[in-house]
């Protein structure tokens, strides 16, 4: 685990501010759902993604497939989408 050098304290509430930075690397937007793990002593957090959302459009349906072991989602639309940006890439 990569260590960015900030410590903040949690407030009477039990919140602690995501620094600015770390936001912005991992595009988190505000309103973003966080989702929370526990792995042995430490806390994980993940931006929440839905079950079945195209990684491209965000669509959900149930039309959606999932491709590379499970770990993309697509829709139709978005399958396009990433085959020509892959494309474009590759002619580079």
């Amino acid at each position: 685990m990569k260590s960015i050098g900030v410590v903040r304290k949690v407030d009477e509430l039990g919140r602690i501010v995501m620094p600015i930075e770390l936001r912005r690397a991992l595009d988190i937007a505000i309103k973003d759902s966080m989702e929370f793990f526990i792995d042995g002593d430490k806390i994980v957090l993940k931006k929440y993604q839905p079950e079945g959302v195209c990684l491209m459009t965000g669509e959900i349906t149930s039309e959606n497939h999932e491709y590379g072991n499970g770990q993309i989602t697509l829709s139709a639309e978005g399958a396009e989408l990433l085959l020509k940006e892959l494309q474009e890439a590759l002619q580079k």
